[in-house]
């Protein structure tokens, strides 16, 4: 199986990835890769995501080979790319910018695609997410989720994952960047404050330069008095890297609001598991 977005997925098979994270947690599966070799394109800039694939992959008994994911902006067509390298490898871990050649080498692979980022969608990064939020409040699927900001790749993943699990879903920003009609998986408002009192979940993402403004940051910032105004027990997940003074303020991480580091221990778990699964299913 190929893992391209989350909302490829269905909600029986995101339970069943967050049952076998369970069970990574809890047991040893030292060998279960053993004799698997895996072929990651990664950029040298990646950190997060890059330690816990190869980190998760080594511990299960595989191997990894690591290139640039400029290695397949080569000339050669992407199905002779693939083709070629399912007669070595078990899985192909992906992450560069353009989607279209991650679904250009499923349309042709005889072996699973994993999406480890791209500039359309991040999927493994917000199953691990939801998985963290999942171990800290059982009947998360009730919670109310709000992203503040312009609609990137971390956003449209999470507004995926609410459309398969039918989560009620907010996106805050300037009335430009609105995508669509208000419905239970997305409703869009302008202001921050008025949605901060009925939210559970506060999500961020890192500003484009064109709101990098005074204008845009005074407006929509995540401080701590902002995160005060939410719901009981509401937590702040910036995806990393997140900037102090832009789109959160650097009370705000100094806070007990802030889960994000705490949060990513199960990055290597959650990621664990999608190999597996794809592999197995």
């Amino acid at each position: 199986m190929n893992l391209l977005d989350v909302k490829d997925l269905s909600a029986i098979q995101i339970t069943d990835i967050f049952n076998l994270a369970d069970r990574l947690i809890g047991e040893n599966h030292k060998q279960s890769l053993a004799g698997k070799t895996f072929i990651l394109f990664f950029p040298e800039s990646s950190l997060r995501t890059r330690i816990t694939f190869e980190k998760g992959i080594k511990e299960l008994g595989g191997e990894c080979i690591l290139f640039p994911p400029e290695t397949l902006d080569k000339r050669e067509e992407l199905r002779d790319v693939i083709k070629y390298i399912s007669n070595w490898a078990d899985c192909m871990i992906v992450r560069h910018s353009d989607f279209s050649k991650l679904q250009e080498l499923c349309r042709h692979s005889d072996i699973p695609v994993i999406n480890a980022m791209t500039s359309d969608n991040h999927p493994c990064e917000i199953l691990s997410d939801l998985y963290s939020i999942s171990k800290r409040r059982e009947h998360f699927k009730e919670l109310v989720y709000t992203f503040v900001g312009p609609p990137g790749n971390i956003f449209k993943s999470w507004m995926h994952v609410s459309r398969v699990l039918n989560l009620n879903f907010n996106h805050v920003c300037t009335s430009d960047y609105q995508i669509g009609e208000n419905t239970r998986n997305y409703q869009f408002h302008t202001n921050l404050e008025r949605i901060l009192m009925d939210s559970d979940v506060i999500l961020t993402d890192s500003l484009p330069k064109e709101l990098r403004t005074t204008e845009y940051i005074d407006k929509y910032q995540i401080s701590l008095a902002r995160m005060k105004l939410t719901k009981r027990n509401a937590m702040l997940n910036p995806c990393p890297p997140f900037f102090r003074g832009e789109e959160v303020h650097e009370d705000v991480i100094a806070s007990d609001y802030f889960v994000g580091y705490e949060f990513k221990k199960n990055l290597l778990y959650v990621q664990q598991a999608i190999v597996l699964y794809c592999l197995l299913d």
